[in-house]
Order: structure tokens, then C-alpha cells, then sequence
């Protein structure tokens, strides 16, 4: 399965918004920015992710996102199938499927391995949380900090 720029943009501005939020409102801009994404594109991202319940605006002159629940209670899969739809890799990975388009589904065995790798796919974005992913970036900017250092260090 291979994710759409919609997947991997959105989960990166609904990142940006958890870091930099601090319980304020992220303007489009600085997430535009930060993330090198266009304005107009992150307009449409964020109006699914805003539907779907993952975000929330603020108007006024601070406006701007906040994330609609805490990190914690947001799900990398719930993100991904706001922007991605059904995250399957087939459309007849459903075996119950009664509105299979495929002729052969009565009979079909693969569809097994179909669910399978759906099942898979589902329970692995769905046990990421963004906290999670929250917790990472902060320990790779550490370690990045620390490695800038130590190669400052090296060079004095």
C-alpha cells in the first residue's frame, strides 16, 4: 500500500499542530511553512481533518487549528483515513463484502490474504497515536541537538 502526498502531508500538519500548539491556534502559514507545504493544498487537508473531528478552528486575529481532542486520543490511522479513505489494499479485502464488484468473490480464496494484510495495516496505524509520535520528534530534535554539539565540539 502506498500512501497519497494527502496521507503523508496531513499526518505531518496535524504533527506540526500537536508540537506547536501549546493550547494555542496554528495559523495555516506557519504550518505551510514550517512543513513546506502549500497554503491552498493544506486548505484542503485540513478541511477533511476539521469534518472528520481531528482539528478544530479558531477564527479571529489569533485564530488559526488546535487539535480537536488531545494527542493521546488521536490515532495515526484515524488521521490517515480522514485524508486516504479505507486504508485497504484491495477493494475486496472485505470477505462479508455483499457489494463486491469483483465476479469471482463467491469463490475467491485471495480475498483472505487481502483481509489479512488490511487487518495488519489497520491495527498497526491504529495503535500509533500521535502522542506517540509527538514523544519521537521531541527525542529526535534532542538528539539532533546533541549531535549538532558534539560536531560543534569536534570542530573547535
Amino acid at each position: 500500500m502506498r500512501l497519497s502526498t494527502k496521507g503523508r502531508y496531513g499526518l505531518r500538519a496535524v504533527l506540526d499542530i500537536a508540537i506547536n500548539g501549546n493550547d494555542e491556534a496554528i495559523a495555516l502559514s506557519q504550518i505551510a511553512e514550517r512543513q513546506e507545504i502549500s497554503v491552498n493544498y493544506l486548505e484542503q487537508l485540513i478541511a477533511k481533518l476539521r469534518k472528520s473531528g481531528v482539528v478544530n478552528s479558531i477564527r479571529g486575529a489569533q485564530g488559526g487549528y488546535i487539535l480537536a481532542r488531545p494527542a493521546h486520543d488521536i490515532s495515526v490511522g484515524e488521521i490517515l483515513r480522514s485524508l486516504e479513505g479505507d486504508l485497504s489494499p484491495v477493494e475486496c479485502s472485505e470477505i462479508n463484502d455483499a457489494d463486491a464488484e469483483c465476479s469471482h468473490s463467491d469463490l475467491c480464496v485471495t480475498k483472505y490474504v487481502w483481509k489479512r494484510i488490511s487487518d495488519s495495516i489497520n491495527d498497526a496505524v491504529d495503535g500509533i497515536m500521535l502522542s506517540d509520535l509527538v514523544d519521537e520528534s521531541r527525542k529526535v530534535q534532542a538528539e539532533a541537538g546533541n549531535n549538532q554539539e558534539k560536531r560543534t565540539n569536534q570542530t573547535c
